[in-house]
């Protein structure tokens, strides 16, 4: 498709060059009944501004600041989006895009407040992160709401805030994947445990969507009849891991299968590895390096990932294209989920 340029609006709309761009630029008079008409021609044109000029030109610094999770040994998921972010600063340069980084303890609602406040005292541009604890995140929403500070969610969404974008997995629908694996190889009369490995489930919306999609998948199509039996290990601390599941396994002897809603499947697997115990389907949360160890072992039977260094490195591109162009391609983006397998899982 040929690029539309401000000389073929101008050239419909029978003004100048320098009138289209005022106009599209918001950049002087112009006649409101002018203006309407240059404007409908370019949307008519369907006309991108050139995102490339238009920085370059500026030469502007673009501060950006990201809020999420601390990653570590014992939550390597949240070390491969600050690469994602690394990646698309790299992939924007010469453009002048600076990312300041703000991690928060998983599940400490204190941290992740304190980082909040820091972010507002740093007054970015724009903001990208991980609403995952909800109260507090719909607070730090209504801050950069009154500060005209624009935000893109990544990996989690939440309902009733005025977000630019997200970019990330859609929670529900990536529960019902999870379902369907295990409904698939497990006997109807046999339960199944869903393990959620945090401290405050109510308020972690990412793991209550994946649970809730998960329960709805066995209310209308799955063939499992067993009991569904849930519970909460607020850490991954392997003594306590143990002494929690050996309390379940004791009081439930029927379980055949296993769900762990979060990327810390490994703590469950190590579990089930040092109790020696058989035939059980264990579904997990994202090709990590220790999950990718349980897996291989064949101890952990499949794993959702969703692409956490894709959906920073688009989040990032995304806040860019907003802040150079006023405009955004997509309200909401749901990576499609990958299903991996030890048959699969060198390809990745």
């Amino acid at each position: 498709m040929k690029q539309v340029r401000i000389k073929d609006i101008a050239e419909k709309a029978g003004v100048s060059i320098g009138t289209v761009d005022r106009v599209l630029h918001n950049r002087g008079e112009v006649a409101a009944e002018t203006r309407e008409k240059v404007l409908t021609i370019a949307r008519e044109l369907h006309y991108q501004p050139n995102i490339v000029a238009q920085a370059l030109t500026a030469k502007k610094q673009y501060n950006l600041a990201a809020l999420m999770p601390r990653g570590g040994s014992d939550n390597v998921f949240w070390t491969l989006h600050p690469q994602g972010i690394e990646n698309a600063i790299k992939s924007l340069r010469p453009f002048y895009v600076d990312v300041r980084f703000f991690f928060f303890e998983l599940h400490n609602e204190v941290d992740f407040v304190e980082k909040t406040r820091e972010i507002l005292e740093y007054q970015p541009e724009g903001v990208i992160f991980a609403p995952i604890l909800k109260k507090e995140s719909l607070q730090f929403c209504n801050e950069l709401d009154t500060r005209n500070i624009p935000y893109i969610f990544i990996d989690t969404f939440i309902e009733n805030a005025n977000c630019l974008s997200f970019v990330g997995e859609d929670a529900y629908q990536g529960g019902r994947v999870a379902a369907s694996l295990i409904d698939y190889g497990l006997l109807p009369q046999k339960d199944i445990l869903i393990v959620n490995l945090a401290k405050d489930l109510e308020n972690t919306q990412h793991l209550n969507r994946r649970n809730q999609g998960f329960m709805s998948y066995f209310l209308d199509t799955g063939k499992n009849q067993g009991m569904k039996i849930t519970v909460e290990i607020p850490v991954s601390d392997p003594k306590e891991v143990e002494e929690r599941m050996d309390a379940i396994f004791q009081s439930n002897p029927n379980i055949g299968a296993i769900l762990v809603s979060s990327a810390k499947t490994h703590a469950i697997a190590r579990y089930i590895e040092s109790r020696r115990l058989k035939d059980l389907i264990l579904v997990g949360y994202e090709l990590t390096r220790k999950n990718k160890e349980f897996l291989k072992k064949g101890i952990i039977r499949f794993l959702i990932g969703q692409k956490p260094m894709k959906q920073s490195e688009k989040a990032v591109k995304r806040m860019f294209e907003y802040l150079t162009t006023g405009q955004i391609s997509s309200k909401r983006e749901f990576q499609p989920v990958e299903i991996i397998n030890v048959e699969n899982v060198d390809l990745f």
